[in-house]
Formats: structure tokens, sequence, C-alpha cells
């Protein structure tokens, strides 16, 4: 299986709800967000997918999500701002970019820290 991918990075505040400790309070991160495609056929010019377009749907949430609070972007504001969460609204996002040109799966990962991310992973509707 072959893979490509993209990442990226925003700045961006949220607080969590629960038992979270310090995190409850608001607070800031360097998020970094990598996007990966996988699929088993590359096209006949040796490419798995148009790394290109991957870039600018990653990009285009990066602009949307850059200096934001999180909990007033619209589709993360009734949820919980784990990283889990802005893992999957952001593989939400990119999928409709990547669908129907044979991929596999998306997988988003949200970087909190250069130790600690969170992913969200699924197959790609052909």
């Amino acid at each position: 299986m072959y893979e490509v991918g993209i990442s990226a990075q925003f700045e961006a505040a949220h607080r969590l709800e629960g038992n979270f400790g310090p995190a409850t309070r608001m607070h800031g991160h360097t998020y970094r967000i990598e996007a990966i495609v996988t699929g088993n056929h590359l096209h006949a010019d040796g490419t798995l997918f148009d790394i290109t377009r991957l870039q600018d749907a990653v990009n285009a949430i990066v602009a949307d999500l850059h200096y934001r609070d999180l909990s007033t972007v619209e589709g993360l504001q009734h949820m919980n701002t784990t990283a889990e969460n802005v893992a999957r609204y952001c593989w939400e996002r990119i999928a409709p970019a990547v669908r129907g040109v044979g991929l596999q799966t998306l997988t988003v990962r949200i970087w909190e820290n250069p130790q600690a991310f969170a992913s969200y992973s699924a197959a790609l509707e052909r």
C-alpha cells in the first residue's frame, strides 16, 4: 500500500470540558495537522494522488482555524475540542477533496505538541 501526506500548522486556543486538570482553562497550542491518504495503485505518472489537491484542502482548514478559539468554529461549537474531535472534524472537511479517485483511506493526525497526537482514520467511499 502506498501513502502520501501533507502537514501544516496553526495556532489556536481551546479549553476542555471534564476532568482534564489545568486544560479546563483557556490555553493555546501550536497545532500540527497531518493528512495522509493511502491506496494500492499508482497512476501512470508514478503518483498515488495529486498532492497539491491534498495540500489545498489542508490549507483551507488551516486558514479557518488559525488564531481561533476552537469552540467558536462552526462544526466544533457544541463538542469538547479534544484533539480526537478536532481530527474527526478535519477529516470530514478533507474527505470530499480526496474521494472518488481510487484512494482507500484518509487519516488525519492532530498534534497538540511534539510528543502528543490524536488521529481519525476511515475508509473513503469510492
